[in-house]
C-alpha cells in the first residue's frame, strides 16, 4: 500500500526546489492530490501510486547523474499522469498536462518544458548521450525490467490485467514487439548505475517473456 502522505510530502520537497515564483495562491498539495488521483484510476493496474513510488525511488538512486534531479521528479509524477491503456497518446496527453499546471505553479517557461520533454521521452526510453535528466528519467521507469522473477512475473501479470480486452494472440504480438524493441536499444539503461546493476539481469528478464510469449 502506497503511504499517500509520504508521496505529498516528496512531491511538495521537489517542488519547492525547483518552483520559480511563489506567487501562485494555490496550496502546493492540491497539484499532488490531483495528480495522486490520477494515479489511483480504475484501470490501473501496473501504473499505480506503487509505480510511481517505485520510480522516484529510483530516481533517488540515480539522482547524482541527472543535471537537475528535482525535475526528474516531478516528470516521473507526470510521466503517467494520464493513463487509458487502449490510447497511444498517453505520454504526450500527461507532457502537455504538465504544460498547463506548473506554470500556473510558479515554475519558469524553461523548466516546464524540460518536464515536459522528459515525460515525451518515456514514449521510446531511448535518451541522447548526454542528455543526463533524460537517462535518469528512462532508466528509473525501466528498472521494473532488472526485478527478481517473482516481481518480474508479477509486473507481466499487470500488464496483462491493464490490456484485458485485447485478444491473446493480439497481446502477445503486440507486447512481443515491444519487448523487441527494447531488446534492439544498444543499452536498456544509459546511467553508469543502471548499465552495471540492472542491465545483464534486464535482458535476461526480456528475452525470456519473449520466449514464453513466442510459445
Amino acid at each position: 500500500m502506497a503511504d499517500l502522505d509520504d508521496l505529498r510530502n516528496r512531491w511538495l520537497r521537489a517542488f519547492l526546489a525547483a518552483r520559480d515564483d511563489d506567487s501562485c495562491t494555490r496550496n502546493p498539495y492540491d497539484y499532488a492530490d490531483a495528480l495522486l488521483r490520477r494515479w489511483q484510476e480504475p484501470q490501473r493496474h501496473y501504473h499505480t501510486l506503487a509505480h510511481l513510488t517505485a520510480v522516484l525511488d529510483h530516481v533517488d538512486v540515480l539522482q547524482e547523474y541527472a543535471d537537475s534531479p528535482d525535475l526528474v521528479r516531478l516528470a516521473a509524477w507526470f510521466h503517467d499522469a494520464v493513463y487509458l491503456p487502449e490510447r497511444s497518446t498517453n505520454e504526450e496527453r500527461s507532457a502537455r498536462l504538465a504544460e498547463r499546471a506548473l506554470p500556473e505553479a510558479g515554475l519558469s517557461t524553461e523548466k516546464t518544458a524540460e518536464v515536459a520533454r522528459l515525460v515525451r521521452l518515456t514514449t521510446g526510453h531511448d535518451p541522447a548521450d548526454g542528455d543526463r535528466n533524460g537517462q535518469v528519467l528512462c532508466d528509473a521507469d525501466l528498472a521494473i525490467l532488472a526485478a527478481p522473477p517473482s516481481a518480474y512475473a508479477a509486473y507481466t501479470a499487470a500488464v496483462r490485467e491493464e490490456y484485458h480486452f485485447v485478444p491473446n494472440d493480439a497481446f502477445r504480438a503486440g507486447r512481443s514487439d515491444v519487448l523487441r524493441q527494447l531488446l534492439a536499444l544498444p543499452r536498456l539503461f544509459r546511467t553508469p548505475y543502471g548499465q552495471e546493476h540492472w542491465e545483464a539481469t534486464a535482458r535476461y528478464n526480456v528475452r525470456a517473456e519473449l520466449e514464453m510469449l513466442s510459445t
